[in-house]
């Protein structure tokens, strides 16, 4: 009897240390942990500022999420505000963002490497979806799709390759974001494959993607 507990003591642990280990971003240990963006120590995140000179500017921006944006050249706009604009979300694993998305724009296809999303439409209409991974099959790289309206919720795995497309030809949308991290990232997938720095061989593109030499080198210019 008193091994079998033990067992399942043992067990219980590991899950506890394994859930740790896969967490987007630690926990924090005391109740916050303001990032010192000017200290030039490097850790994994930021150094915490001396509590003692903790106030509530820390936790706080005017950053005017309720006001709309100007879209870039694919019709979108990602206001992120994360650690790097709230000193305060330091160790706290969350950030937020105003996605707003001109008439046929889109959040082209990209990944948050560190975070989970859920993304609530405030007003237009959405379509959205994502792809899943490498899995064995039926579910190898299956794309699950829905469209939204105004006020619907969809959730994006951690990591996955996701967009969002304003199908109005006459309406904005606009979106806000939640992400599980204070510093999420993003990988725009055609920036990262056809506009590295330098630029990815053209004979490794070709082949990946089964297409001629000439495409790939139109694709990167």
């Amino acid at each position: 009897m008193a091994s079998s507990s033990s067992i399942l003591l043992f067990a219980a642990l590991i899950a506890l240390v394994s859930w740790q280990a896969t967490a987007s971003d630690p926990s924090p240990l005391q109740d916050f942990c303001v990032a010192d963006l000017h200290l030039p120590v490097r850790v994994n995140g930021f150094v915490c500022k001396n509590p003692m000179e903790v106030n509530a500017d820390d936790f706080f921006k005017a950053a005017n999420l309720d006001k709309p944006r100007v879209t870039n050249k694919v019709g979108s706009n990602v206001t992120l505000i994360n650690v790097m604009q709230i000193a305060g979300l330091n160790t706290l694993g969350i950030s937020i963002a105003r996605i707003d998305y001109a008439p046929l724009g889109q959040n082209p296809p990209h990944t948050h490497p560190r975070a989970t999303e859920i993304l609530t439409v405030l007003e237009g209409t959405l379509y959205v979806g994502f792809v899943t991974s490498n899995q064995p099959a039926p579910n190898r790289n299956k794309f699950l799709s829905k469209m939204l309206n105004k006020g619907d919720v969809f959730v994006f795995p951690v990591g996955l390759i996701h967009f969002q497309f304003n199908p109005n030809p006459h309406q904005p949308a606009v979106a806000i974001a939640a992400l599980s991290s204070q510093n999420p990232g993003a990988i725009t997938i055609a920036n990262a494959v056809f506009g590295s720095d330098p630029p990815i061989s053209d004979d490794v593109l070709a082949k990946a993607f089964q297409v001629e030499k000439n495409t790939i080198d139109y694709l990167q210019r």
